[in-house]
């Protein structure tokens, strides 16, 4: 009984001292590396219960800590767990149901309605419902496997006990506690990518089949370059041009670029928000713009986004996207191809930017799709494929 109250005040101690300035991911790699007496499982165990405080989103604001944190691990656990069953036995008799029934059981005055408020914002292709209960899911880690090493990296998984399920024939699921990263070469012979982030190379291929055989392509917010990535593995003969506003993010695509054999490609830092920056290669026949945003369609995998979100943050990234894509979008050939990516469910960042591009840009709408994840344990996102004609 003591390891679990020594657990829970650790978390308590964590989550007092955390104010939503970073990840929550990264401020814990600071925080336990200062306490040498944590084990590996000690800090398994704390780090769960403290995301288990942030899954019930803008429900629970006034439980005190230790409440609102073994509330948050009975809505996320499936099965019978030794804490909940020594601090809150009557719980763990129940905690098969539901999300949405255990919360009527902890309080008859809470709704799912209460973990994410701002159901008016949400795009109508959303369900609502379904969408507020992934919360308290922790999504899968997937992984896409680069051509030619299929069978290599299954059998590394095997060899190692480490399970998985086949998505597809290029995509496997596993558990996110799965540490991978010493049993294959990542980058290389497979890319940690989410499911839906995957999907995405179909869009591209409705772009590619209609555009010549080498391609000037330009990946203008490439992030952590998974699209950049994607696009190489679907079309190698490729002349590729990247740009992020941070130029640290592009020094460590410079290195996956390497173990991914992607040597051929441009980059460089721009805030495309201010229409200042130069291209050494203009008149791109595909640009894709994988626009900074909420990350709404991504907060079970970030719960303490959830619980910090400022509604107001909708409406500066609906007006920051609109000012990139004015700015990216006169360096498209006609007869090419603007794709467009949120990982956002509001519907200002999605449809409103969409209706925006079609008013003011002169651009035709070929494709729009939301790739729904918060019933597969994977991110949701929006993706829409424009074509400027001649």
């Amino acid at each position: 009984m003591s390891r679990f109250y020594s657990y829970l005040n650790s978390a308590v101690q964590i989550i007092t001292q955390y104010k939503g300035e970073e990840t929550f991911a990264s401020f814990l790699k600071k925080y336990f590396p200062r306490y040498k007496k944590y084990g590996s499982k000690d800090r398994k165990q704390i780090s769960h219960l403290c995301y288990c405080y942030f899954r019930p989103g803008r429900s629970l604001m006034e439980t005190p800590v230790e409440e609102r944190i073994l509330t948050g691990l009975f809505l996320c656990s499936n099965e019978p767990n030794e804490i909940i069953e020594k601090l809150r036995p009557e719980w763990n008799e129940q905690i098969g149901l539901p999300a949405s029934k255990k919360l009527l059981i902890i309080d008859y005055s809470l709704l799912i309605e209460n973990v994410f408020p701002w159901r008016d914002e949400l795009s109508d292709e959303i369900n609502y419902e379904k969408f507020a209960e992934s919360f308290f899911i922790q999504p899968d880690l997937f992984l896409r496997l680069r051509h030619g090493y299929e069978k290599l990296v299954k059998g590394k998984l095997a060899d190692k006990g480490i399970e998985f399920k086949e998505v597809d024939s290029n995509c496997l699921s596993l558990s996110n506690a799965s540490k991978i990263e010493n049993i294959i070469e990542l980058d290389k012979e497979a890319v940690v990518q989410d499911h839906n982030s995957q999907r995405t190379a179909d869009i591209f291929k409705v772009a590619i089949d209609h555009l010549p055989a080498s391609i000037h392509a330009w990946d203008c917010c490439a992030g952590s370059g998974g699209k950049s990535l994607l696009l190489y593995d679907l079309h190698a003969n490729i002349d590729l041009t990247v740009s992020d506003i941070r130029e640290s993010i592009l020094i460590n695509l410079k290195k996956r670029f390497a173990k991914a054999g992607i040597r051929k490609y441009r980059s460089f830092v721009a805030d495309l928000a201010q229409n200042n920056f130069k291209l050494q290669t203009s008149n791109f026949e595909l640009i894709i713009c994988d626009v900074p945003c909420t990350g709404s369609g991504t907060w079970s995998r970030t719960p303490e986004q959830l619980y910090f979100f400022d509604k107001k943050k909708i409406e500066y990234y609906s007006s920051l996207q609109k000012k990139i894509v004015s700015n990216v979008i006169p360096h498209l050939k006609e007869d090419s191809f603007f794709i467009y990516i949120t990982c956002s469910v509001f519907k200002k960042e999605n449809e409103g930017v969409v209706d925006f591009i079609r008013s003011n840009l002169s651009l035709e709408l070929m494709k729009a799709e939301w790739l729904k994840g918060y019933d597969k344990k994977a991110d949701t996102m929006f993706i829409s494929v424009f074509k400027r004609r001649s």
